[in-house]
């Protein structure tokens, strides 16, 4: 109990001095120590607002850069379309003029191939491999080598129009992202520190993720650029060719044709002047037989009034036989009248033998004017055939520069 209270232990004063002294030190070391970092602090804030101001100075400068970039690369994909988007347009006039064109070849290879199949009608010698046939079957070729070169352009215009909106949907696949872009920065770049709709977002910084270089970013579009300057180029190269193509084969068709057409001109001429010879032939063949018959008449006269004499000769012949004893003598009458006999006779055979061989002549007229008129219907036809069947039908043609 003595010890319960017992007095408390009392410093010595020298003891509460330095207790004191060591309070105020620590008191101003812990003062010092506050005010150097109350110091570095508002240091590091200055040093920290001026880099964030900085940096976000930085980046509102990137961001207008990146703003102009994409501007730049979004001009040069909408030049590019609209010079695409141009030339697939004209392309497809072209596309149109050689359809056009083959459409118009079709006819002119139909009639010369309907010239051929009727001129196989020509009869007998008229039946001819002439200078018309030949001048049509190079026709019909050169019509069939048309068709198959427009078939081949028209396909290849047709390709480069698929390869030309391929290039147009690439530019404007790229045009649409970049279209996306430019918004989201232009977005980016009207943010500010007191924009009410800013706030944190999870996992924005990405370590890893579907990025590209910058690089590889201006080689896409300047991918999409170059297909499409090389599309484009092809396209104008392949009008050029269509251009030349269409004024040629137009000028090749043109050509034969009017070959053809002067063929046809000379071999009608030919024909009617055949035609006409035959004709002169036939009609002094015809007063050729008018003459024989006549001939033929007085022969057949002559040979009847020939009956008269030598029946009188010979009646007188008769008579004389029968004269009495002496008196039948050989005479100078009988002998005349003998040789009256004779010649009439010899004359009448001579009569009868010109008289067949003038029917023979007549008969070998008769042959020949037969075979003048078949042989002028074989030239009528032919004139049909050439004059008015092929002729007429080829006055329809008409080659047209598309």
């Amino acid at each position: 109990m003595a010890r319960l209270l017992q007095a408390p232990y009392k410093f010595h004063p020298s003891e509460w001095n330095i207790a004191n002294k060591m309070q105020c030190a620590s008191t101003e070391c812990q003062k010092s120590r506050s005010e150097r970092m109350i110091a570095e602090s508002q240091r590091l804030l200055d040093e920290i607002e001026k880099t964030t101001r900085k940096t976000q100075s930085d980046v509102n400068k990137k961001i207008e850069q990146r703003q102009e970039e994409i501007k730049f690369w979004k001009q040069e994909l909408d030049n590019k379309l609209e010079q695409i988007v141009h030339e697939t347009e004209v392309l497809l006039t072209f596309k149109t003029r050689l359809e056009k064109s083959l459409e118009s070849c079709k006819e002119p290879l139909v009639i010369a191939q309907k010239c051929l199949l009727n001129r196989q009608r020509r009869a007998g010698i008229d039946l001819v491999h002439d200078e018309v046939e030949r001048e049509l079957v190079k026709e019909a070729e050169v019509l069939q080598g048309v068709i198959a070169l427009l078939e081949r352009t028209l396909e290849q215009t047709n390709e480069q129009i698929r390869l030309n909106r391929s290039a147009k949907y690439n530019l404007e696949m790229d045009l649409k992202d970049k279209f996306t872009a430019l918004m989201i920065d232009d977005y980016c770049a009207s943010l500010t520190n007191n924009t009410p709709d800013i706030g944190y977002a999870d996992n924005a910084v990405k370590i890893e993720g579907n990025f590209v270089s910058p690089e590889d970013w201006r080689d896409f579009s300047n991918i999409n650029v170059e297909k499409a300057d090389k599309q484009r180029n092809n396209s104008l190269a392949l009008r050029a060719l269509i251009d030349g193509i269409l004024s040629q084969t137009a000028n090749d068709i043109r050509k034969q044709c009017e070959m053809v057409n002067v063929a046809f001109r000379n071999r009608v001429r030919e024909v009617k002047d055949a035609k006409h010879k035959l004709e002169t032939l036939l009609a002094m063949v015809m007063d050729e037989t008018t003459s024989q018959e006549k001939n033929i008449a007085a022969l057949k006269k002559a040979i009847a009034d020939k009956e008269g004499p030598v029946k009188v000769a010979q009646t007188r012949l008769e008579a004389r036989n029968h004269r009495p004893n002496v008196e039948l003598c050989n005479d100078t009458v009988q002998y005349r009248l003998t040789s009256e006999v004779q010649e009439i006779t010899k004359n009448i055979q001579r009569l009868k033998d010109t008289l067949a061989q003038a029917e023979t002549e007549l008969k070998g007229l008769s042959h020949r004017q037969l075979s003048l008129e078949e042989e002028i219907q074989v030239k009528e036809n032919t004139l049909y055939i050439d004059e008015v069947l092929c002729m007429q039908m080829r006055e329809s043609v008409y080659i047209n520069s598309f």
